[in-house]
């Protein structure tokens, strides 16, 4: 009897071990691919400008920058 009433009252705690087992492995998985990638750095993502209308030119020019 002893050990369901313990299951219970210790849930909890064991799942948040759990969780911040969870994030500290992903917290290390990230940190060594960024250290794999040699500190490359990521461009943000163009954002269109809403006041210009979009046009078929602007779509297909492939010499766009």
């Amino acid at each position: 009897m002893g050990i369901h009433y313990d299951y219970k009252s210790t849930k909890g705690a064991k799942l948040m071990e759990k969780q911040a087992k969870r994030e500290r492995k992903l917290a290390e998985k990230k940190a060594k691919r960024l250290a794999k990638e040699g500190g490359k750095k990521i461009d943000e993502e163009k954002v269109l400008d809403t006041s210009k209308p979009i046009t078929l030119d602007f779509l297909t020019n492939p010499n766009k920058k």
